[in-house]
């Protein structure tokens, strides 16, 4: 089955409001980035964060375990969030495909967009939302 790039905002907002479990690929420990302050504000509304950066392996971050590779996750996402440039997100493509089980969501970050990766993801049967902010879209529609 093919996914489909969600951009009806009633289905956004449903499909964050769902995730329980969240992959954080290009997790970042300076405080100031959003790839820190963003998840961790996911983390405080109640959502688990799996994060993801080959630079902060083996230490914790959200209280997990800090992978290397998306593959290395091993257990089933309702969300891969991505903070990666688009020119970077071909590169962890391959990454992100051999996720098992599959993510239900990748969402690209506020500023992240990549035809050519999201087709490639949702003819994998994922589904996209990308150039949304997760934290200012929880926090408006909250």
């Amino acid at each position: 089955m093919k996914g489909r790039e969600i951009t009806d905002l009633a289905e956004v907002k449903e499909r964050l409001f769902t995730c329980r479990t969240v992959a954080l690929l290009g997790a970042h420990e300076a405080r100031w980035k959003p790839a820190f302050y963003v998840p961790a504000y996911l983390h405080s509304v109640g959502m688990r964060i799996l994060p993801v950066n080959p630079r902060y392996e083996g230490r914790a971050m959200f209280g997990e375990p800090v992978v290397a590779t998306l593959q290395e996750v091993g257990e089933a996402v309702d969300m891969v969030d991505v903070f990666r440039r688009p020119d970077q997100l071909m590169g962890h493509l391959d990454d992100l495909l051999a996720m098992e089980p599959a993510p239900g969501l990748v969402w690209l970050q506020l500023g992240i967009r990549n035809p050519k990766f999201a087709a490639a993801v949702t003819e994998a049967g994922i589904d996209v939302v990308q150039n949304r902010c997760t934290l200012a879209d929880h926090r408006a529609w909250r």
